[in-house]
């Protein structure tokens, strides 16, 4: 039995008896400050290379969250999912207070903040351009969270620590976004690889989460080490009604 939990929750998941970790979503980590502020800015930003000097930032916060969730585990399972909700989530400005609040903090006009939110704008049920869509249009989100992993565990394996890292890519429903992301992970991991010395592989697979992607299932898990199904939206999904809207 599998738990989920991020770093602070494992130590109690063991004492229940969990032999690893099956699902640690990486998103909870993005509400932490000094994390936020730069995602919101990454959010907001106009073109790939802002984004990823706002990234830049936040790379060393993931590395010591992955770290310190990789030294909990204890050479126990543990698997990371890559950033799953859409990015409307971390833009809150439906009235014109929080608009005017998210400017300020950002330093910017009310009118960028509130015409992104318009444009990042999601409703039932939110499963559009999200996970591994929203990592297609926005490579350089997930090729950072991958560096933090690999580095993370490079930093554990030269300090004696065991590990046992599988990454998770979500919301996947055709084998060619699972194709071109697991290429572009890998790359990552190459890189981290050569420049730390080290010859780190890890498990990367999918979490099957829509009707599609379960009936396609032989065609992904020729790029899947393995498999998590997200019960909750593929329900929703496969029923055709969300959690939102009916009781």
């Amino acid at each position: 039995v599998l738990a989920n939990a991020e770093q602070n929750e494992a130590p109690q998941a063991f004492r229940f008896g969990a032999a690893g970790i099956g699902l640690c979503r990486t998103e909870h980590m993005f509400f932490d400050e000094p994390k936020l502020t730069s995602f919101q800015k990454m959010i907001i930003s106009d073109s790939t290379e802002e984004r990823k000097k706002n990234l830049d930032k936040i790379l060393p916060w993931q590395q010591k969250d992955f770290f310190g969730i990789i030294k909990t585990m204890e050479g126990r399972a543990v698997t990371i999912r890559l950033l799953d909700p859409p990015l409307n989530e971390f833009i809150q400005a439906k009235t014109d207070a929080e608009a005017q609040s998210l400017a300020k903090k950002l330093d910017v006009d009310v009118a960028v903040i509130k015409a992104k939110f318009a444009d990042l704008d999601e409703h039932n049920p939110m499963l559009g351009h999200r996970g591994c869509r929203l990592a297609i249009t926005y490579p350089e989100i997930y090729e950072m969270q991958v560096e933090a992993i690999a580095l993370a565990t490079a930093e554990a394996e030269k300090k004696g620590i065991k590990h046992d890292v599988r990454i998770m890519i979500p919301n996947v429903t055709t084998v060619n976004e699972l194709k071109q992301i697991r290429e572009q992970a890998e790359a990552v991991i190459a890189k981290v690889n050569k420049e730390k010395g080290t010859k780190l592989k890890f498990q990367i697979g999918s979490m099957i989460e829509f009707p599609r992607a379960a009936a396609t299932a032989d065609q992904i898990a020729e790029y899947a080490d393995f498999f998590s199904f997200g019960t909750n939206d593929l329900t929703q999904m496969t029923f055709g009604f969300s959690r939102d809207d009916y009781s």
